[in-house]
């Protein structure tokens, strides 16, 4: 049971044993007493106490001793004696007040005598405030003084420091009448008291235990808190924590860590130094930084922890969240620089690990480590933190443009020191670009066109840019120039790297591109069983789908599927071009379930190897695969997962393309309104992939043709089809807006724009005679497919091939397939001879 004592709370023990000492003085027996603990642990109150238990006519003689003193001879006394003897001393007496060079024997004797002859009549009680800040002649006399009292009725009491105790056990520690007593810091019973007496109402419990955390006990420090927290009107009994840790950790910086500075250097220094460092900081590292050795470190925790900042054990973590702001509150900005420059170089002189040393580096801004960071770099990509990663690789890359170029005076020493900069610098750029490719897809793209810049060749620019060849690149035109231009390059050279050029050359496959085609098939074709070959056969299956070539694609398909013999598809972003052009060309091909089972395998090895770009497209592709399958809600759950990855990689053109894959889901479920708001929250990139772009479109239209505007559908899928065609994509089954088209114009009543789009009128069939003379033109027409005369008439109309491609948005192959058929219809040979043969009618 903790109870009130006076003003004092968790003070029982203390004040019975102070009450037998006062008994032992009504026996006519001495008492010297010492009260040792830190600032604000209630000594004074205790001493101040003292006099309420005295018995009656006790002389008491006090004093307050202060620094600012402590150079004036017998001050302490003059505080002690001046009231009884006015200042002029007894019979035998110095005057202690008049400055004697020292504290003789004779002096000691004459004050000794001056307290016996006090004592004579009454007990004396002579208390004494911090003592340790008395004058030496004082502090001479009080010790000569407290070793004589054997037959006087003298209760001497003294407050000290807690690190006064060694000094006072060693000169009165044999005293038999010696009691030194060590106040206790609060309980959270008598903490919670004290609060709710200072509110004057219960407060929150939880209030109670954060003052009680704060103060760890020290009743001064918590009657500052709580003054501060009654100031700043903080309800006792619905407190916001973010309101009371500043003004805690306020209050700890003007009561316990003031006191720390003041008593404690040592420790408040290593305070410092862990507040700054972190609270984990190797011993080691703070005694080198401290320069006084692993001992004085060690008694500093010592003292941190009997403050109640830091916790006991290893690591010392701080006692509660306000103690770090609070030191930091207190450490200039220009200070914590230095402390982190210092750290910095102490770590890499003891070995540290590289992310340690490398986080100082950072916070000190320093102009070296440039290898630390680069280690450190790596260490933090191996344990999957690619956050600070990328946070090491960046600031490894700024200090190394802030070197500047060699200067370029011919001397051979500046080229290699020109070369070497210009391979730090791609190493250091593939490496974060490979480490934004998990966690920003827009940078990995700006970091490949920082290495395809790199002047040291096409074959070092091609194996970097190898490994960041991912297809969640090539979704913007920016991620796949560099790939397209090296490509180039290197398919240019006598004699390219098989493996960079078959993986390049699969890059620029899927941006539409055939960069350095014809030489990758021929190195494909000597090994194709080996992973580079997988990945470009991958990407060209999914060509072939797209240009038509059904068969082809579904055999190069289904050889990807089925996996090369030495090495896992799908592990790693550079091999993830094979899978999921392959899945493509499967679902194009009408294999939806080989594209569904290979989506499947694709997304748990991405999601094995952490390779969300990977994951992201393998969701995109059974999204689609769902689609045509009418499992919309299994759709569309991919399509959300495909975009929830997409923002998480900040990857708005995949973002847009999972967008579309959710919005044509919603449709399917009947959901067109809100397929709508889907479609318009998500921006579109503007230098998104054409394909992706077209997909964009037809979504739109879907969703225009599911709210009944037919006109706006038709816009939309006609402009789909166009860019389709300008990319060379002219396979029906890679996007359904042909008869997405069809339906729309059907629903406007316009059957023969219908007709036209799906090339779908009956044709006829048997020998066909080339026209004769005075045959009517029309009647030639006649044998000709909507499709088939509306590209008759623009090219008797005199529009290249090319433009009759824009216009009826096909592509320009398509154009040359109808105008094939139109002069084996008509049994002709030539433009000039279709103009011959229909021209008249047009004139007409």
């Amino acid at each position: 049971m903790h109870s009130a004592n006076g003003d004092l709370y968790h003070r029982e023990r203390e004040m019975g044993l102070l009450q037998d000492a006062v008994g032992e003085l009504a026996l006519g027996r001495p008492t010297v007493a010492t009260i040792h603990g830190p600032h604000g642990i209630g000594k004074s109150a205790l001493l101040n106490a003292v006099p309420r238990l005295l018995p009656p006519k006790t002389l008491v003689l006090r004093a307050r001793c202060h620094p600012s003193e402590s150079q004036f001879p017998y001050s302490m006394v003059s505080q002690l004696f001046d009231p009884v003897l006015g200042g002029a001393g007894g019979q035998g007496t110095p005057g202690p007040g008049l400055g004697e060079a020292g504290p003789t024997h004779e002096a000691l004797l004459g004050l000794l005598r001056t307290t016996r002859s006090l004592a004579v009549d009454r007990p004396v009680a002579i208390l004494v405030d911090d003592l340790t800040n008395a004058d030496p002649h004082s502090l001479r006399w009080f010790s000569y003084i407290a070793r004589r009292l054997d037959d006087l009725p003298v209760l001497m009491v003294a407050t000290l420091p807690a690190s006064a105790a060694a000094q006072v056990a060693e000169q009165l520690g044999p005293l038999p009448y010696l009691l030194r007593l060590w106040p206790e810091p609060l309980c959270p019973t008598c903490t919670t008291e004290l609060v709710d007496r200072a509110f004057d109402s219960p407060v929150d419990q939880e209030l109670a235990a954060l003052c009680h955390t704060l103060a760890h006990g020290n009743p001064l420090v918590l009657h500052d808190l709580v003054t501060r927290l009654r100031r700043t009107h903080v309800p006792p009994g619905s407190p916001d924590p973010e309101q009371v840790l500043p003004i805690g950790a306020q209050a700890l910086s003007e009561t316990v860590l003031a006191w720390l500075d003041e008593d404690e250097p040592c420790a408040s220094e290593l305070l410092t130094q862990l507040a700054v460092l972190g609270p984990d900081t190797d011993p080691a590292v703070c005694a080198a930084l401290s320069k006084h050795g692993e001992v004085h470190d060690q008694q500093a925790r010592e003292t941190l922890v009997r403050a109640g900042l830091l916790e006991a054990g290893a690591p010392g973590r701080f006692t509660h969240t306000a103690v770090r702001p609070a030191v930091l509150a207190r450490v200039s900005a220009h200070e914590r620089l230095l402390l982190h420059g210092r750290a910095a170089a102490v770590l890499a002189r003891l070995g540290a690990p590289a992310r340690q040393t490398a986080d100082q580096l950072i916070l000190a801004g320093c102009d070296w480590g440039i290898d630390v960071l680069r280690g450190a770099g790596i260490q933090a990509s191996g344990a999957g933190d690619r956050e600070s990663a990328a946070r090491y690789l960046r600031r490894a890359l700024t200090l190394l443009e802030q070197r500047g170029v060699p200067g370029a005076d011919g001397d051979e020493s500046a080229a290699k020191e020109a070369r070497e900069r210009e391979e730090s610098f791609l190493d250091l750029t593939v490496r974060l670009g490979a480490i934004e490719l998990h966690r920003d897809l827009d940078a990995c793209a700006r970091q490949a066109a920082a290495a395809a810049d790199s002047p040291l060749g096409p074959v070092r620019r091609a194996e970097a840019l190898a490994r960041l060849a991912s297809p969640a690149l090539v979704s913007r035109v920016e991620g796949a120039q560099p790939f397209v231009r090296i490509c180039g390059e290197l398919a240019a050279l006598p004699a390219p790297p098989r493996e960079h050029l078959l993986r390049l050359t699969a890059q620029t496959l899927l941006t539409g591109h055939r960069s350095g085609l014809r030489r990758a098939a021929r190195l494909a074709a000597a090994d194709p069983g080996d992973p580079a070959a997988h990945v470009f056969a991958g990407a060209l299956a999914a060509a072939a789908a797209a240009g038509g070539r059904l068969g082809t694609a579904r055999r190069m398909a289904l050889r990807v599927a089925a996996g090369p013999a030495d090495a896992p598809e799908g592990t790693a972003p550079g091999s993830a071009a094979g899978p999921v052009g392959a899945a493509l060309a499967l679902t194009w091909t009408g294999d939806l379930d080989g594209a569904a089972a290979l989506a499947d395998r694709l997304i748990s090895t991405s999601r094995a190897s952490d390779d969300l770009a990977t994951t992201l497209l393998a969701h995109l592709v059974r999204s689609e695969v769902r689609h045509r399958r009418d499992e919309h809600t299994d759709a569309h759950t991919d399509a959300e997962a495909a975009l929830h990855l997409a923002r998480r990689l900040n990857a708005p053109a995949l973002a847009g393309a999972a967008a579309a894959a959710a919005a044509r889901a919603l449709v399917g479920l009947g959901r067109a309104a809100e397929a709508a708001v889907l479609l318009s929250d998500e921006p579109a990139a503007g230098d998104a992939h054409p394909f992706i772009k077209a997909l964009s479109l037809q979504a739109h239209g879907t969703v225009a043709a599911a709210l009944g505007d037919h006109t706006t559908a038709v816009r939309l899928f006609l402009d789909c089809g166009h860019r389709l065609a300008m990319r060379g994509i002219t396979h029906p089954g890679c996007v359904t807006w042909r008869a997405q088209a069809a339906a729309s114009y059907r629903a406007l009543g316009e059957e023969s724009a219908s007709a036209t789009i799906l090339d779908g009128a009956p044709r006829q069939r048997g020998p066909v005679s080339r026209p004769q003379p005075g045959r009517e033109p029309g009647r030639e027409r006649t044998l000709l497919s909507p499709a088939e005369q509306r590209v008759a008439e623009l090219v008797v109309r005199g529009n290249s091939s090319l433009e009759v491609a824009e216009k009826l948005f096909l592509s320009k192959r398509t154009v040359d397939t109808h105008l094939g058929r139109i002069y084996r219809k008509l049994g002709i040979h030539s433009r000039h001879e279709l103009a011959a043969a229909i021209g008249e009618e047009l004139r007409v």
